[in-house]
């Protein structure tokens, strides 16, 4: 066996011999989160937004070439 091969296995079995430290509790969400149904208002703003989207062409970028 090569030199290089027992440092690689020494700092493999080094870095597992610690447990990682456990994750951050803020990481985590405490069960399912309950959206909230969207309004009749606000069902028909979208319905229109997204209509308007469709049927509008792409504005083009103004910003000059860099």
């Amino acid at each position: 066996m090569s030199t290089s091969t027992n440092t690689n296995r020494e700092a493999a079995d080094r870095a597992l011999s610690y447990p990682e430290p456990p994750a951050s509790s803020l990481w985590h969400r405490h069960g399912p989160q309950q959206t909230r149904p969207l309004t009749a208002a606000q069902q028909r703003r979208n319905r229109d937004f997204l209509a308007h989207a469709q049927h509008s062409p792409r504005s083009r970028s103004t910003k000059p070439a860099a």
